[in-house]
C-alpha cells in the first residue's frame, strides 16, 4: 500500500512550521508626508494600517519595486508596516562605520527583539501580539537609497551620497520585513509576540 507521507523523488523538501517568541522593543509612526518615523507608546492599527501614517491605506501606488506595472499603478498595500530587529541594524551600522542606526531613520514601525535572523522569516509568517493584534508578513523590505540618505543625514556622515549608496549594499537581507494588518487592535511597547513560521518548501519544478 502506498504511504502518502513518503517523499517522492524530485519533490521539494518540506520543513515543518514552528513557533518563536519575541518582544516589541519599540513602536513608531510616521507623519503622512514623510517616511521617517517617531517613537510612540502605542500603535493603534486598523485594516488600513496605522491611521495617518505615511504607508497607511488599503491600496498604494506602485514604484521601482514593481517593474511589472507602470509606475503609479494602484495596487494592494502589502507594505502597511515596516519591521526591523536591533541585532540586524547593529550589523548594518558596523558595516557603515556608524555607532548606531535608529529605527526611526529608516521608517520602521516595529522594533522586534528575540527572533534570530528576523529578515529571513518567510512570507506568510504570522505575528500574534498578546494584546490581540495579528500581522502577516509579506516579505523582505528591499533596502533603498532613500533610507540610505536618511541615515547619512541623521548620522551626519561626511559624504551623504556615499552613505545613500552604501546602505543598500551592506543591508541586503538585513533590512527587515514589510507586513500588513490581518487583525486590528493596539500594539504596545514591551508586548509579547508569538511568531508562527509556516511550513516551508522550495519549488524547483
Amino acid at each position: 500500500m502506498l504511504d502518502p507521507t513518503m517523499h517522492r523523488e524530485g519533490e521539494p523538501e518540506i520543513l515543518p512550521g514552528r513557533k518563536l517568541a519575541a518582544r516589541v522593543a519599540g513602536v513608531y509612526t510616521a507623519p503622512a508626508d514623510h517616511f521617517v518615523t517617531q517613537a510612540v507608546e502605542t500603535l493603534p492599527l486598523s485594516f488600513e494600517g496605522i491611521a495617518g501614517d505615511f504607508h497607511a491605506g488599503h491600496t498604494r501606488r506602485s514604484g521601482g519595486r514593481e517593474p511589472w506595472y507602470p509606475r503609479g499603478t494602484e495596487m494592494r498595500n502589502e507594505r502597511q508596516l515596516s519591521i526591523v530587529a536591533p541585532d540586524e541594524m547593529a550589523i548594518v551600522a558596523e558595516r557603515m562605520g556608524l555607532d548606531e542606526i535608529k529605527p526611526e531613520w529608516i521608517g520602521a514601525n516595529l522594533l522586534l527583539d528575540g527572533v534570530p535572523m528576523l529578515s529571513m522569516l518567510p512570507s506568510g509568517t504570522m505575528l500574534f501580539f498578546k494584546g490581540g493584534v495579528t500581522i502577516k508578513i509579506d516579505g523582505q523590505n528591499a533596502p533603498c537609497r532613500v533610507a540610505g540618505r536618511s541615515i547619512a543625514e541623521h548620522a551626519r556622515m561626511a559624504d551623504g551620497d556615499a552613505g545613500s549608496l552604501l546602505f543598500p549594499k551592506v543591508s541586503r537581507r538585513l533590512r527587515g520585513l514589510v507586513a500588513w494588518v490581518e487583525k486590528p487592535g493596539v500594539i504596545a511597547a514591551g508586548e509579547e509576540v508569538s511568531v508562527r513560521v509556516p511550513e516551508q518548501w522550495i519549488y524547483r519544478a
